[in-house]
């Protein structure tokens, strides 16, 4: 009997196809989430430069804080007039990056200087008075008297899976918590904080916010992010087409 001839396979190519459409799905939608960041990113910044140029608004009255939404009044300037409460000051514990040539900012890890301040109206709110750096923790204490405070409402920080526990015991967080710091000074909560404006130069502490250095800061690679993962699903959809090409060539020689 004559022998067969021997029957080249070609190679399955069902397990690659699966493969490859589900990496670029999932490099695609990589690289539209960091497209959605961008432009979140953006309306952040955009708000955030149009509330400094203007003029500060008034505190809302703290009768009403109950129905006010935090996050929409988040990054409000506004001016609040009233006293520190005598008491002690809580931190919250950051790290500040260092700013680009000619930025006068404390830099650093460090603590962000929280406070009781009780408003005309007799409403309460805590004041993140500014960043200390760890070093210099001893040159801070509480700050007493009248005062008018300007400065952006913040709708309370989120936390995650990777945040420590917050040590109220000895007024040490890890999130600007107003509720939750609030109730390790003994004050009543209040829906917002408010983050105060930087006065001087900004080496002395507490230095708070100026919001030119603050925008400069904030990252914004969304776009660089977003092409790399488009550039990465283009380059697996062409390592599949090589493939396919490759083993056709082989079944048909």
């Amino acid at each position: 009997m004559n022998a067969q001839p021997e029957v080249k396979r070609r190679p399955g190519l069902v397990l690659p196809t699966v493969l490859t459409i589900v990496g670029i799905a999932v490099l695609c939608g990589l690289g539209a989430w960091q497209l959605l960041r961008m432009e979140e990113k953006h309306a952040y910044i955009d708000r955030l430069q149009a509330e400094a140029a203007g003029e500060p608004a008034a505190m809302p009255a703290s009768s009403g804080w109950a129905q006010l939404d935090a996050t929409a009044l988040d990054l409000t300037h506004v001016v609040a007039r009233g006293s520190y409460i005598d008491g002690p000051i809580a931190g919250v514990r950051t790290t500040i990056a260092s700013g680009p040539p000619g930025t006068r900012q404390l830099s650093g890890f460090g603590r962000w200087i929280f406070q009781g301040f009780r408003l005309e109206d007799g409403g309460v709110i805590l004041v993140n008075r500014g960043f200390v750096p760890e070093s210099r923790l001893g040159q801070v204490g509480p700050a007493s008297g009248a005062d008018a405070v300007q400065g952006f409402l913040r709708a309370p920080e989120g936390r995650n899976s990777f945040t420590p526990a917050d040590l109220p015991a000895i007024r040490e967080f890890y999130t600007r918590d107003p509720a939750a710091i609030a109730a390790a000074l003994g004050l009543p909560p209040a829906p917002f904080y408010l983050e105060a404006e930087r006065k001087g130069d900004g080496l002395m502490p507490p230095a708070g916010v100026d919001v030119r250095e603050l925008i400069g800061r904030i990252p914004d690679n969304h776009l660089q992010y977003a092409l790399t993962w488009f550039g990465l699903a283009l380059t697996l959809l062409g390592v599949f087409a090589a493939y396919v090409w490759q083993s056709r060539g082989k079944s048909a020689a």
